[in-house]
């Protein structure tokens, strides 16, 4: 358990979500990414309730102890905006700054520019926005990679990355986690973990690095594990798998900007911030209300458990200026 948290179910359109609390004063809603949970969030909540704010982790829905419909379609973006908006309205609160990793920087950058009435700023960690256009996702990804399977369009088929998963959950998030971290992710040449090959018996841990990240202890581990091996990852892909559909939810906000106070951090050995350095370098049109783009060098994926003390620096930092 990680000290002086409260936690507690809010209603939301699903149900129920549930959060991890700490601190008083203005809202930060913290949306974790895949595959993690509140718990991703540990060592920000004590950071920001030492600030001054009042710190809130959620596990988005599909994930630890919120909801989980059994609907593939009800993972979809809009849906996920409304559980934010109504966890603000269940703790009495009328906005917040929102704040996500990964999945969850997709999730609280729509949040932003679907209600900006509700979130009056914004801040993304590792996976920069880049506002709907183009092709199909889906299109997208089935076109990379050439005789490889990009991972995203692995994960869109049910049930196939669960196959690979389920039957040893502890050891695949394992691998997952090492996959994308500074310290242990394979060496620039070897085969990629992005990537599966299309045979049709390739799997992406055939490629996972045999090491543990530093920031993973076995206690991480456990927490992430008992999380996945009770609820199982089917629900927590489903976000993949709703992709081209919220392609299509948002086609009145193509190439839409969002203009709140924003935050960027990545990790320069972050494929999510290199290999989308072009919506980075389009801040300036996409993200006019930018206060801040960090990159931080040597820092894989997993970047607020990599490098909490920068990440908290960078946030508390964000957040004070807000005012000014």
């Amino acid at each position: 358990m990680v000290k002086d948290v409260t936690h507690r179910l809010v209603p939301a359109p699903a149900g129920r979500i549930h959060l991890a609390e700490q601190g008083t004063g203005p809202l930060v809603l913290l949306v974790h990414g895949f595959p993690e949970s509140w718990y991703s969030w540990r060592h920000q909540l004590p950071a920001l309730a030492a600030a001054g704010y009042r710190a809130v982790a959620v596990d988005v829905r599909g994930y630890g102890r919120s909801s989980k419909p059994d609907d593939v379609s009800a993972y979809r973006m809009l849906d996920l905006v409304e559980d934010a908006v109504a966890v603000v309205q269940a703790l009495g609160e009328r906005s917040a700054a929102i704040v996500g990793h990964d999945w969850g920087a997709g999730i609280a950058a729509h949040s932003a520019l679907l209600r900006p009435d509700v979130f009056h700023a914004v801040g993304l960690l590792s996976v920069p926005y880049a506002p709907r256009g183009g092709p199909r996702p889906s299109e997208i990804f089935a076109g990379m990679g050439g005789d490889e399977e990009f991972y995203v369009s692995y994960f869109q088929e049910p049930g196939r990355a669960e196959t690979e998963i389920e039957p040893d959950v502890r050891g695949w998030l394992a691998g997952f986690y090492a996959a994308f971290s500074a310290d242990t992710m394979p060496a620039p040449g070897a085969p990629d973990p992005h990537f599966v090959t299309r045979d049709g018996d390739g799997t992406l841990r055939d490629r996972f690095p045999a090491k543990t990240p530093a920031w993973l202890g076995t206690h991480e581990l456990d927490v992430y594990a008992g999380e996945f091996e009770r609820t199982g990852l089917t629900t927590a892909l489903n976000r993949y798998r709703n992709m081209d559909r919220d392609w299509e939810d948002l086609e009145a906000y193509d190439g839409a900007p969002i203009t709140q106070p924003s935050l960027f951090l990545g990790g320069s050995l972050d494929a999510s911030t290199t290999w989308l350095s072009d919506a980075i370098a389009a801040y300036p049109t996409t993200l006019p209300g930018l206060r801040g783009s960090h990159i931080l060098e040597g820092c894989g994926h997993w970047i607020q458990q990599e490098r909490p003390a920068e990440v908290n620096q960078h946030l508390t930092n964000w957040l004070a200026g807000l005012s000014s």
